[in-house]
């Protein structure tokens, strides 16, 4: 069984992509879904959110939901919006984002190889989230949407998918709500299919950078589908993926606002800080260079904090986090917040909201500071994810987005 293998994606017909594509499921709310696809009749929300096509108090995570997915699927096909390719292939899929730019390859990768950990993981994933992905998988009977993959350096796969987008796509569109430009190109020959398949085979790991409750989805359905007669074969033994050279992603910094100082006077708090961080009043906001240092935005200005060298754990793939050391040195000791995952006095914004989305959320009384921080490297996730360790929650946050809607794996 391969590592990866090309598949008959089921995609927009030709000049549809327009209409189709749509933001991944999970970046929405159901509020903000029913705008985007409101007088959009082909949006991929309507399969992907199908919950905007129901009265406005329905459970997004009841039966018709599911129903109702299956029945926007159908309508799709029948009006020949959608199409399913006729034998086997890979696709170049490009997103160029501003100055940005990055190509990688869609495919159906090995259930089998996620469940041994060469398709390596580095997030726990949430039940009820994983039931929900297992019922829409079901409901659909296709996986639409992607698990965002990075492959460690690879030339001849970089090369193979550049000539493969060397000439004009085979899909084309540019998201009103991002500005992000999604193309994608159809790889059918054969000689390239057989290469990118081998060149895969030969890497020890690939490593899950966005979508771990999709992929754990796809590994509880083909576990429920084998039966005596399984030949490992069958479509459900793979999920749908798109892999990106690993120094092609971009990973933006993921920035924390807290609630309080949790009881501590301004002057007390600091001083705490200053215990092991050094202190610098900055006269702009401050975007980290490096890691160990740290933005904290208090009072209305900007300080720049150092953690004192003798703290990072360089030999702890989690520890030596930027993540990690704001918490186990600032967030949890000083100011009580012991659980991120759960605690109400904690709450993360995302680097495509820049600083001034810290300073808005301070300024307004709603929080007492924000942390800007020093974005995570894909070699840091690489590492913790060869180390069979789990990173802390909120570590990542990757730009350009994929879109729903531009390829889906039918079982």
């Amino acid at each position: 069984m391969s590592l990866i293998r090309p598949f008959p994606a089921l995609r927009p017909a030709p000049g549809r992509a327009p209409e189709v594509i749509a933001p991944p499921y999970d970046v929405l709310n159901t509020a903000e879904a029913r705008g985007v696809a409101e007088g959009r009749p082909w949006s991929f929300l309507h399969i992907s959110k199908p919950e905007i096509d129901l009265p406005a108090d329905t459970d997004p995570y009841a039966p018709q939901v599911y129903a109702k997915a299956a029945e926007n699927l159908k309508t799709m096909l029948d009006a020949g919006v959608l199409r399913q390719d006729d034998a086997p292939c890979y696709y170049a899929y490009r997103l160029i984002m501003g100055e940005h730019s990055q190509l990688g390859l869609v495919a159906a990768a090995s259930v089998a190889d996620y469940d041994t950990n060469r398709i390596r993981k580095h997030e726990f994933t949430r039940p009820d989230k994983e039931d929900d992905r297992v019922r829409q998988i079901e409901a659909l009977n296709a996986q639409t949407g992607p698990v965002l993959l990075a492959y460690p350096s690879a030339p001849e796969v970089d090369a193979l998918l550049a000539a493969a987008a060397a000439g004009e796509p085979d899909a084309d569109s540019v998201a009103a709500e991002s500005g992000v430009r999604h193309s994608l190109w159809v790889i059918r020959d054969a000689d390239a299919i057989a290469r990118l398949t081998a060149a895969f085979d030969a890497m020890k790991a690939i490593y899950i950078a966005d979508g771990h409750h999709r992929s754990a989805a796809a590994s509880r359905v083909c576990a429920a589908r084998k039966g005596p007669g399984s030949t490992g074969e069958e479509p459900y033994n793979y999920f749908l993926t798109v892999i990106f050279p690993h120094h092609q992603m971009r990973i933006l910094d993921y920035n924390r606002v807290i609630k309080d100082l949790n009881g501590l006077s301004e002057e007390s708090f600091m001083a705490r800080v200053a215990e092991s961080f050094m202190i610098e009043l900055a006269d702009e906001a401050v975007k980290p260079a490096r890691a160990g240092e740290f933005g904290m935005y208090l009072g209305g200005r900007w300080l720049r904090l150092t953690l004192r060298g003798d703290l990072i754990p360089h030999d702890d793939p989690v520890a030596r986090l930027d993540v990690s050391l704001l918490q186990n040195n600032l967030i949890a000791p000083i100011l009580g917040i012991a659980d991120p995952r759960r605690d109400k006095r904690i709450d993360f914004v995302g680097g495509i909201r820049g600083l001034a989305g810290l300073e808005k959320r301070v300024d307004s009384g709603e929080m007492a500071l924000a942390f800007s921080l020093h974005a995570t490297s894909m070699e840091d996730l690489m590492a913790v994810a060869d180390a069979g360790e789990v990173m802390p929650p909120k570590s990542t946050w990757f730009e350009p987005k994929l879109a729903d809607g531009m390829a889906s794996h039918c079982l």
